[in-house]
């Protein structure tokens, strides 16, 4: 679910976020970014950092303090998918997509539905003004409901 986009655009960006706000330009920091926009789909901070740990000195406060910054400045977003620790996907370059979540064995599959992204695009609530969504759908996967109608 990807729009193509450079590294490059995606650095800048977090470059001019972290002088706004007066934070450091670290190599740690973008090393973080460039691992995340490598990869693709959701990823948790422990993987992350287990990923990180193998090839850079990096602590793992420095990877969870990083990825509040990248959330704040709106290159990844966290979800908190059913009972699960929260995993995070990049946003910058992603095309809109929502989520089915296995309930048993917590899989998670991207999947794009033009028609249902226009309608809830369109749907006008009173006194609010929609800047974002997120839809999850929860159940069970193929896999699991077979497994599960054998027991």
């Amino acid at each position: 679910m990807e729009e193509e986009v450079s590294y490059e655009s995606i650095k800048e960006l977090f470059t001019e976020y972290l002088k706004k706000h007066n934070h450091r330009k670290t190599s740690e920091r973008y090393a973080i970014l460039e691992q995340i926009y490598s990869c693709e789909g959701h990823f948790n901070a422990d993987a992350l950092f287990n990923t990180m740990r193998a090839e850079y000195r990096v602590s793992r406060a420095t990877v969870y303090n990083t990825l509040d910054l990248l959330q704040e400045c709106k290159l990844i977003i966290k979800h908190q998918l059913g009972g699960q620790f929260a995993q995070y996907e990049k946003t910058f370059g992603s095309s809109t997509h929502h989520h089915l979540i296995c309930t048993n064995c917590g899989n998670v599959k991207e999947f794009s539905d033009e028609q249902l992204r226009m309608s809830i695009q369109k749907r006008k609530f009173p006194r609010f003004h929609t800047s974002h969504y997120s839809l999850y759908i929860y159940g069970l996967c193929h896999k699991c409901k077979v497994a599960l109608r054998n027991l």
